[in-house]
């Protein structure tokens, strides 16, 4: 079916979307729709000037015979913090406090709207950096890793605090939680990672940096190099963490069960 220019730029819209980061050929469009790559080159302007106006991610073109476009989500300064702050103001509620002043976020942590926002905030902080995985750890770091992959269009890997007879031989570790000071263990497939590969660690809280720091120590054992640790949210105290390069969203600074208050801030870089 021949399309107009109006129908053709909402597919073309779609399928970069859809794949962040897939460099698409332009004869892939012009083959697809059944026009010019030269009628291809110019919805892709006029795609490129509207998300730039509106601020919904880059469309990036790739000159050369291995060139194309591609999708680049890039959220707005303004959209990060509407969101960090949104996410602080839910925290604050002191429904939230469990008993040992432990605060309950599972709730939006697997919110799927307000997670993919947290996955773009990261993919937009992470954008410049080249990356073949996304690392975590079982359970709760899982659905921001997920997010922050389809942002990033990367495969997820997940790391086990067990091991279990479906992954094979697994390389496993000792870790020194670093709020506890408890012993725990953390296992990885063989197969889940090749050696020499480039990760980003995500994760969802961060007191001491315990377990940040048993990550690290198990990709080493991968001879992989960690680009950057992304935390949805740490604490301010104590102030010394067991990791020091990392990136968080979002600053706890008390969390008070006797006087049933709550106090959650956007990081510094976020303000």
């Amino acid at each position: 079916m021949k399309m107009r220019r109006s129908e053709r730029i909402v597919a073309i819209t779609k399928i970069l979307v859809d794949k962040p980061y897939r460099l698409f050929s332009l004869n892939h469009f012009a083959e697809k729709f059944n026009v010019a790559k030269s009628t291809v080159s110019e919805d892709l302007a006029i795609i490129k000037r509207v998300f730039a106006a509106e601020n919904m991610g880059k469309i990036e073109t790739l000159s050369g015979a291995a060139g194309g476009v591609r999708f680049i989500p890039d959220k707005a300064d303004y959209d990060i913090k509407k969101t960090i702050k949104y996410f602080c103001q839910q925290l604050s509620d002191a429904e939230r406090i469990l008993p040992g002043g432990f605060l309950y976020m599972t709730d939006l942590i697997f919110s799927p709207e307000l997670i993919m926002e947290v996955g773009k905030i990261f993919a937009t902080k992470f954008a410049d950096l080249d990356v073949d995985y996304i690392i975590t750890i079982e359970t709760k770091g899982i659905p921001i890793a997920l997010a922050t992959a389809r942002a990033m269009n990367l495969p997820v890997i997940s790391v086990r605090k067990d091991n279990r007879v479906t992954e094979g031989s697994v390389v496993s570790i000792n870790y020194v939680t670093g709020s506890s000071k408890k012993i725990e263990t953390m296992s990885l497939s063989r197969r889940a990672l090749q050696v020499g590969s480039k990760v980003i660690i995500i994760d969802d809280f961060m007191k001491a940096g315990g377990t940040a720091k048993g990550m690290l120590d198990l990709m080493k054992e991968f001879q992989t190099e960690v680009l950057d640790i992304g935390v949805l949210m740490e604490t301010s105290e104590p102030e010394n963490k067991l990791v020091s390069d990392y990136t968080s969203l979002i600053t706890l600074e008390r969390v008070d069960e006797k006087n049933q208050e709550v106090v959650a801030r956007p990081s510094d870089w976020v303000i």
